[in-house]
């Protein structure tokens, strides 16, 4: 698999409360964030691979709605997010 444990503990350790801490929203979108990056690069090299296309726009489709989510229960842990993570612009 692309993802190594010691890369997901990363992750959660940079934007969640701990590299146990797989549960927490930050951390969610920051590792479905990596994964669409990934996709997203398998993509522009196989444009016909379409069980991936939609695997992608399913996770795409799972992090907008956490973020929705964070933003009606936090707003200023959403921008914290969106900035780091570097979403918007």
């Amino acid at each position: 698999m692309y993802l190594a444990k010691e890369k997901k503990q990363e992750i959660f350790e940079k934007y969640g409360k701990g590299k146990n801490d797989t549960g927490s929203t930050e951390g969610q979108i920051a590792l479905f964030t990596y994964r669409i990056s990934h996709l997203s690069e398998h993509l522009k090299k196989n444009r016909q691979d379409y069980n991936t296309e939609r695997s992608l726009v399913m996770l795409v489709g799972k992090r907008r709605s956490l973020l929705d989510y964070l933003m009606k229960k936090d707003i200023m842990r959403y921008r914290a997010i969106v900035k780091e993570l570097g979403l918007r612009k």
